[in-house]
C-alpha cells in the first residue's frame, strides 16, 4: 500500500511545484505599483544575470538603436545627440511612433525592463522643428526670475512629452568665469547665486518634490513631467582661458563656493540625474574623480538618482581619446558614473565592463549601486506602468501659449546699455510712426543666428528655414505703424544711408551660432560685415545697435557711435519679445548677470576681482517705462 502512495505524493509535489512557478510567473513584485520602491528594485535585481545589469548602465544613440539591439543587449538608454532626429522637420507623431519603436525592443526581453530616451533640451525642446525656443541661460540669467524659469520649464517638459521623451539633458548649472568659453552661453551668471535661484527650473522640469521626500531621493510626477539632469559636475565654468573640456585651476574651497553651490539646490529639488564634466579639476579629469564624483556627490550630498557620463565622456580621460580603453572603464565606472553615454560602440564596452566585473577589477557591489540608482529613477517616475508614449501632449509642441512665455522671457532678458546721449535725451522707445526706417545687420533677419547653437543641429545654423519663428525683421514690421516704411538692407554702404533720408535706424549685429569648443574665442568680436555695417550706419543717421550674441563681446569702440545699445544675447524663436522692448510695449528691466568687459586682455574678470574695470558692470541695466497707449 505505501509502495503504491510514494508515486502520489510525488505527482502532488510536482504538482505544487508547477503551481508556485505558475504563480511566481503571473505575479512579479518590481511590475507591481502598489509595492514599495525599495522592494521592487530588489525583486527586480535579485532577478537579473550580470549581462542585464552592465546593459542598464549603457546609453546609446539612436542611430544604432534597433529594436533587436535593444533587446539583445538589454540596453537601458537611447538618447539624441545634437541633431540627431527621426527625420529632417519630424513631426511630434514621427518621434512618438520612433522612441515606441525602440522602446518595444526593451520589452520584449526577459524581464521587460523599460529604456529611458534622453535628448539635449536646454533653451525648449532644441532639436525638434516647430518646438518653442526659449532664450538661451545667459539671456535667463538676466531676468533673476526663478518663477519664470519654472515655467519654462513646465512647457519644455509637456513638449518634450509630446515628442514621446521622458528625459532631458538640463539644467546647464555652469558657473562661467570666463566669457571665452565656447558654451559661456549655456551659463546663468558669473555669479553662483544667480545660477541657485534659476535650479527653479528643475521642479518645472520634473514636478514639485513633496515636502516630506528624504533628501537627495529623485522626484518625477508623472506623464506630463521629465527627469532632469544637472551638468556638467563639477566646475565645467572654470576652465583656464576659457578652453572647453579643459583644466580648472582652483583650491578645493573656491571648487565648493563657487561651482558646487547649485548642485546642492539641484538635490535638494530632487533632480533625477547628473552629468559628469570633460573637464578636469587641478589635472584631475571629472570623469575619473573618484573623491567628488562618490565621495562628494554621492555620499556628502546624498544624491541618490544617477551620474551619466557625458557624450564619450570615459574615452577622454586619456589624452589622446580611447588611447587606454581598459583603464578609461576602470576609472569612470570607478569613480562612480553609473550610466555611460557610449554612444556608438557599445559592444566595446559591455565586453570590457565584463571582462572587469569577472575578473574582480571592478567589484559587482558597484555594477549593482549603478544599475540600483538607474532602477530607482525608471520605477520613480513611473517608466514601469507608462513604457510607450501616445499622442495625447502633440499640440503642445511649439504652442501658442508656450511662445508667449518664451517672448515674455525675451522681453525679460534683454539689457539696455546706453540710451541716448544723456537720460533726458533718450532714443528709446522708437516711435511706432515714422516715415521710413532701416534695418540692417547680419542678425536682423537670421533666425537661426537669433537662437544660436543647439538649434535643431548641435552647431545650429544660419537662415529662416531651420524651424518656426519670428526674426527681428519681422516683429519690427509686425509693431510699427501700417503707414511707416521699413526698408532692411544687411550690409549699406555710407552713401545708401545717406541719400535715403531714413527717420532712424535698427542696425543688429553679433556672433554666428557656435556650440562647445567651436565657440571658444580668444577675440570675442562680433563678425564681419556687423562692424563696418555699424559705422556706416550709425554715422550717418540715428541708430540703435542691437548685438545677438552668446556672451559679452568686444564693443568698446562701438559705444560713442551707437545712439542706443541693446544685449539680446540669443533670444530663440520669438523675436517679436525684442520689438516689444523697442517701441515701448514693454519697458526694459533686465540687468547684466555678466561683467561685460573693455578689452579681451582683461579676461577672466568677475565682478569682485581686484582688477575690475568693465565696460558695464556685473548688474547694470538702464530701464524705461511703457508707452502709455
Amino acid at each position: 500500500m505505501m509502495r503504491s502512495l510514494i508515486p502520489l505524493i510525488g505527482f502532488w509535489l510536482l504538482l505544487l511545484c508547477c503551481l508556485a512557478d505558475a504563480s511566481d510567473a503571473t505575479y512579479l513584485k518590481y511590475k507591481d505599483s502598489q509595492q514599495p520602491l525599495g522592494a521592487r528594485i530588489k525583486d527586480l535585481m535579485r532577478r537579473m544575470t550580470l549581462q542585464e545589469k552592465i546593459g542598464q548602465m549603457v546609453q546609446i544613440e539612436r542611430s544604432v538603436a534597433t529594436p533587436d539591439v535593444m533587446k539583445n543587449y538589454f540596453i537601458g538608454s537611447v538618447l539624441s545627440g545634437g541633431g540627431s532626429v527621426p527625420a529632417a522637420k519630424a513631426t511630434a507623431e514621427t518621434w512618438v511612433n520612433m522612441v515606441n519603436e525602440i522602446q518595444k525592443g526593451s520589452l520584449a526581453t526577459r524581464l521587460g525592463i523599460p529604456m529611458i530616451y534622453g535628448i539635449d533640451a536646454i533653451h525648449g525642446h532644441n532639436n525638434v522643428y516647430n518646438a518653442t525656443i526659449f532664450p538661451h541661460n545667459v539671456g535667463l540669467g538676466v531676468t533673476r526670475d526663478p518663477e519664470l524659469l519654472r515655467r519654462i520649464g513646465d512647457a519644455t517638459a509637456l513638449e518634450v512629452r509630446a515628442t514621446g521623451i521622458p528625459y532631458v539633458f538640463a539644467p546647464c548649472i555652469a558657473v562661467c568665469r570666463d566669457p571665452r568659453w565656447g558654451r559661456c552661453y549655456e551659463s546663468y551668471s558669473e555669479d553662483h547665486k544667480i545660477v541657485q535661484q534659476l535650479t527653479e527650473i528643475i521642479p518645472g522640469l520634473q514636478g514639485e518634490i513633496p515636502a516630506n521626500s528624504r533628501k537627495g531621493i529623485p522626484f518625477v510626477a508623472g506623464k506630463q513631467k521629465v527627469a532632469a539632469c544637472a551638468k556638467h559636475f563639477v566646475g565645467d565654468g572654470g576652465t583656464v582661458r576659457g578652453i572647453d573640456e579643459n583644466n580648472t585651476v582652483i583650491d578645493y574651497n573656491g571648487l565648493l563656493s563657487i561651482h558646487m553651490p547649485a548642485y546642492l539646490n539641484s538635490i535638494r529639488k530632487g533632480v533625477a540625474t547628473v552629468m559628469v564634466s570633460y573637464s578636469s579639476w587641478n589635472g584631475m579629469r571629472m570623469h575619473a574623480d573618484r573623491d567628488l564624483v562618490t565621495g562628494y556627490l554621492k555620499n556628502k550630498l546624498k544624491f541618490k538618482g544617477f551620474v551619466i557620463s557625458d557624450w564619450q565622456g570615459i574615452d577622454r580621460i586619456t589624452s589622446p581619446p580611447h588611447a587606454n580603453y581598459s583603464y578609461s572603464v576602470q576609472a569612470g565606472v570607478g569613480a562612480g558614473i553609473d550610466m555611460v553615454m557610449v554612444p556608438e560602440n557599445f559592444t566595446e564596452f559591455i565586453d570590457e565592463l565584463t571582462r572587469q566585473v569577472k575578473n574582480d577589477i571592478i567589484p559587482m557591489s558597484r555594477i549593482d549601486d549603478a544599475v540600483h540608482r538607474i532602477l530607482r529613477v525608471k520605477f520613480l517616475m513611473g517608466l514601469f506602468e507608462n513604457p510607450l508614449a501616445d499622442n495625447s501632449f502633440v499640440n503642445h509642441l511649439g504652442s501658442k501659449e508656450h511662445r508667449e512665455l518664451a517672448r515674455e522671457a525675451v522681453r525679460k532678458s534683454l539689457v539696455l546699455l546706453k540710451n541716448g546721449p544723456s537720460a533726458d535725451q533718450p532714443l528709446l522707445p522708437l516711435p511706432k510712426k515714422a516715415a521710413k526706417i532701416l534695418v540692417a545687420g547680419t542678425h536682423a533677419d537670421n533666425l537661426g543666428y537669433q537662437c544660436g547653437g543647439w538649434t535643431i543641429t548641435w552647431q545650429g545654423q544660419s537662415g529662416n528655414d531651420l524651424t518656426v519663428g519670428t526674426t527681428i525683421l519681422n516683429a519690427v514690421k509686425n509693431t510699427v505703424d501700417p503707414a511707416t516704411e521699413v526698408v532692411y538692407n544687411e550690409n549699406p554702404d555710407a552713401s545708401y544711408v545717406k541719400s535715403n533720408k531714413f527717420s532712424y535706424a535698427i542696425v543688429v549685429v553679433g556672433e554666428p551660432p557656435y556650440a562647445e569648443m567651436f565657440g571658444d574665442s580668444s577675440n570675442l568680436s562680433i563678425s564681419e560685415p556687423g562692424p563696418s555695417a555699424i559705422k556706416n550706419v550709425c554715422s550717418n543717421v540715428k541708430c540703435v545697435v542691437v548685438v545677438v550674441s552668446g556672451r559679452p563681446v568686444v564693443m568698446q569702440p562701438y559705444v560713442e557711435t551707437a545712439n542706443a545699445l541693446v544685449a539680446a544675447w540669443l533670444p530663440g524663436t520669438e523675436g517679436q519679445g525684442v520689438a516689444d522692448l523697442l517701441f515701448g510695449d514693454y519697458g526694459f528691466t533686465g540687468k547684466l548677470a555678466r561683467t561685460w568687459f573693455k578689452m579681451v586682455d582683461q579676461l577672466p574678470m568677475n565682478v569682485g576681482d581686484s582688477h575690475y574695470d568693465p565696460l558695464f558692470p556685473f548688474g547694470f541695466g538702464l530701464t524705461t517705462k511703457p508707452n502709455k497707449s
